[in-house]
């Protein structure tokens, strides 16, 4: 047997033949054992069985991990939510929402319904953290403090949210005041603010207004806000709408959302203290306009087709210094009670202002306008209220402005003091004093006199009849002498006599209706307004002698008699004059002032005393 053959049998020794390649592979040791024993490798399948298991085991605790932790944070979002959801609007609004400001108020624009547009700067922010009770708290446990930064982690998380309400209605205790329309805003949240404001936000959004069109209501309002010294009103919200994060935003912030309807909220302010008023709050009523409003100037002016009214007045601004508002041209109407009824109204002008800013502590306004076309009624009362204007007596006038329709605010028109003197250097030119046919004394003569306007009544003024009430002294009428008849209606009977007689008082004349007159412009004075002479002939008016004046009358018509110049008569009383004004639109063309007083003399000679 060959070499060959031995090597390559089955029993051939081993280590002594030349091992095969198909002997070896991938996972054949390179190096024997030290006895020289030969393993197998382990099976690949249970070692895999192994690593699936552990794999399997790793998802499991980690999937177990993820379920109770979601349980957890689910558990810890309920019960802040169910915390957060259980809280009433008010104390929502009391204890969450916090506002700094207004910052700045613009009034943007008055639509012509009377609603008005704002745009409002302010700050805001919304305490999360401390309305659902997670803000860190000192001394807690580390439990507590671990539960409550979940939570505000979760605010965090969500930062903002977008507020949608619908129409906001203003209710007073008793009224409706208002409705108010606010554009969805965006609120940020903070989980645990700081002390101070820094934290807020500042946000600016337009606002529209409608005030209620029931003025009685804004009235009672603003009278028992004053009386009280807060302004108490609910703020009922149909529909409020609450998304997680802005406006725009779309992702998981945006699917967490509520809803809220009939949301009723108390709000209080003070009513701030204004200057130069009493302090609101003491059971005091609400001032009258008159102590708001002062007429600083007033202005009448005659042109071809109407009478232009000017005036300035100043206000006092009760706007915090923050709220801004320019102002376009705001129309007014006035008016003036009828003779008979102070309830009954007469539109006499209509004025509208000159655009304007509001400035602290008073607004100056001016205004401009003309007369309306005046009835006989209103030009009884405008007549009435000219009389006091130049007689040192206030009179009451309404205004009312067409954007507030029934809103009217009775104000005070100041007359002008110290009484002006209308009536100057009257005097009787060629006065006669003759006997008449019953015994009585009868005078006649040319009454003359100069009408000064008052300075700012610049009007053609043409003077068509006259109605004088004369007392007649016995020499210059004493100065400390004030008495005179009063003046009323249109030729109205003699009003009584002073009680008592003035000293030196003998003679009364009055005609008993209108005497025609002719009128002259003349130049006036640097501080006067239109001025005009006044001619007007007297005829055969009876002289009354006064009662217990007989002495007196002898006394003078001696004088008269012997005195180679005659005597001067002193000549005091009240006058009504009816007055053509350029300008002015009257039913009846002339306008009638009364209760105009007077002071003079005249010279009577012998030759003019027919006894």
């Amino acid at each position: 047997m060959s070499s060959e053959d031995v090597s390559s049998g089955p029993h051939a020794a081993k280590g002594k033949g030349r091992a095969r390649p198909e002997d070896f592979d991938e996972r054949t040791p390179l190096l024997a054992s030290g006895s020289g024993a030969h393993h197998d490798p382990e099976p690949a399948a249970p070692r895999r069985r192994r690593l699936f298991a552990k794999l399997l085991s790793v998802f499991l605790y980690t999937l177990s991990f993820c379920v109770l932790f979601f349980v957890i944070v689910l558990l810890i979002a309920y019960s802040y939510g169910s915390r957060a959801s259980g809280i009433s609007s008010d104390e929502l609004i009391q204890r969450a929402l916090v506002t700094r400001g207004p910052d700045r108020l613009d009034v943007l624009n008055v639509t012509g319904d009377g609603g008005i547009w704002v745009k409002v700067r302010g700050r805001v922010g919304l305490d999360a953290g401390g309305v659902i009770g997670v803000a860190a708290e000192e001394n807690e446990s580390y439990a507590k403090y671990w539960w409550k930064s979940i939570g505000r982690w979760g605010i965090e998380q969500l930062d903002t949210i977008t507020v949608n309400l619908s129409t906001v209605d203003i209710f007073s205790k008793h009224d409706y005041l208002a409705e108010v329309v606010i554009p969805p805003l965006d609120l940020p949240l903070t989980a645990d603010p700081p002390d101070n404001d820094g934290w807020l936000t500042e946000v600016t959004i337009p606002v529209y207004i409608q005030p209620t069109k029931n003025i009685t209501a804004l009235l009672r309002f603003a009278h028992e806000s004053w009386r009280d010294g807060t302004m108490r009103v609910e703020a009922h919200v149909g529909r409020a709408a609450v998304r997680g994060g802005h406006l725009n935003e779309s992702g998981w912030r945006s699917a967490l959302s509520a809803v809220r309807t009939d949301v009723v909220s108390h709000v209080s302010m003070r009513v701030p203290h204004l200057p130069g008023l009493p302090r609101p709050g003491t059971h005091q009523p609400l001032p009258p306009a008159s102590q708001l409003v002062t007429l600083t100037s007033f202005k009448l002016e005659s042109n071809d087709s109407q009478l232009a009214v000017y005036a300035n007045a100043t206000a006092i601004n009760p706007t915090p210094e923050n709220f801004h508002y320019a102002a376009g041209p705001i129309p007014f109407t006035i008016a003036l009670p009828a003779k008979n009824s102070s309830q009954q109204l007469i539109p006499v002008a209509a004025v509208h202002t000159a655009p304007f800013t509001l400035t602290h502590p008073n607004i100056s306004v001016s205004l401009a306008g003309h007369i309306l076309p005046l009835t006989m009624n209103a030009s009884a009362a405008v007549s009435r209220v000219l009389a006091n204007y130049v007689s040192a007596r206030d009179s009451e006038v309404s205004v009312s402005c067409p954007l507030l329709p029934g809103f009217n605010v009775t104000a005070t028109f100041p007359a002008l003091r110290p009484k002006p003197r209308i009536l100057r250097d009257v005097t009787i030119k060629n006065m006669k004093i003759k006997s008449g046919l019953n015994g009585g004394m009868l005078a006649s003569g040319t009454v003359f006199a100069r009408i000064v306007l008052p300075l700012g009544f610049h009007v053609g003024l043409n003077v068509s009849r006259v109605l004088p009430d004369v007392l007649v002294f016995d020499g210059a009428v004493p100065i400390q002498d004030k008495s005179s008849p009063a003046y009323i209606g249109d030729a109205p009977p003699a009003p009584p006599l002073p009680d008592p007689l003035p000293d030196r008082a003998f003679g009364h004349i009055r005609p008993d209706d209108w005497v025609p007159s002719m009128s002259f412009p003349i130049e006036s004075g640097e501080h006067e307004g239109t001025a005009v002479e006044v001619y007007a002939d007297m005829v055969d008016v009876p002289l009354e002698i006064l009662p217990g004046r007989d002495r007196q009358f002898r006394n003078f018509v001696g004088k008269v008699i012997f005195s180679a110049n005659g005597a001067v008569a002193g000549v005091q009383g009240v006058a009504a004059v009816a007055v053509d004004v350029q300008g002015l639109p009257l039913e009846h063309g002339e306008m009638e002032l009364e209760g105009l007083p007077f002071r003079g003399r005249v010279r009577i000679g012998k030759d003019t005393l027919l006894l």
